[in-house]
């Protein structure tokens, strides 16, 4: 049995795990998600909130240590997480998810790519301190190949992203020290398949894997996604 954290990325919240928490309790782990600072139920101002902030949110729901899931933009606070307290972290998976690399913020990271298809739907806020997404394009970015009802779950809980922890680069020393995973989401419209392999790559990692799904398998193919996760750990506990 493994314990899980699983972290949302840019708007979302907890909620988007919704249909994951009880695939992975079927297979024998406990599994919990978390509002990032000002995101789902959290009162937080975006305004004012930082990836420290992130990162401090994570290890405060951590009792033992537990596979750290970070979904996009949540790449970005795992990590952190695990630089901060790499006692608390047994492993890192990242989904279709930002992997820092050195000197980069997560905007550095998304101009990496050869292409940004979100940007798009990204609008900032005239004081550029917070972003929303387009309601009008985020089934086409994440949820086109989610069950008919994801849409109307999901548009009215996105949140207002602070734009601040996207801004800030994460030094790495422990984080590379521990296990890693990434899971590519083969037809991603958010983060480009091909960003996500380099990035899969560069960890030097054996746990790679591939999903065909769009940015939302968590809603797409949840118990699917479990099954890696349930990998994941159980290849985890073979090499210590």
């Amino acid at each position: 049995m493994a314990h899980f954290l699983l972290i949302h990325g840019t708007s979302h919240g907890a909620w988007c795990w919704r249909d994951v928490l009880p695939e992975l309790a079927a297979l024998g782990h406990t599994a919990q998600a978390i509002d990032l600072p000002s995101h789902g139920d959290d009162p937080t101002p975006p305004e004012g909130v930082t990836l420290d902030d992130y990162g401090r949110a994570i290890i405060a729901a951590i009792d033992e240590p537990v596979i750290l899931v970070g979904h996009s933009m949540g790449g970005y606070p795992i990590t952190l997480a695990a630089e901060m307290a790499p006692e608390k972290v047994a492993g890192l998976m990242y989904l279709c998810a930002y992997t820092p690399w050195a000197g980069l913020g997560l905007a550095d990271m998304r101009k990496c790519a050869a292409s940004q298809p979100l940007r798009e739907a990204i609008r900032i806020s005239q004081d550029r301190r917070t972003m929303t997404l387009d309601p009008d394009m985020v089934e086409a970015k994440f949820y086109h190949d989610c069950p008919p009802e994801t849409l109307d779950y999901a548009r009215p809980r996105l949140s207002v992203q602070a734009v601040a922890p996207m801004e800030i680069p994460v030094d790495l020393a422990h984080a590379p020290t521990l296990p890693r995973g990434y899971i590519i989401c083969n037809d991603d419209r958010a983060v480009p398949p091909d960003m996500q392999r380099e990035m899969a790559a560069r960890l030097l990692s054996d746990h790679i894997f591939e999903i065909n799904s769009a940015h939302s398998p968590f809603f797409a193919c949840p118990a699917k996604l479990a099954r890696i996760l349930d990998t994941f750990a159980d290849q985890i506990v073979a090499t210590i």
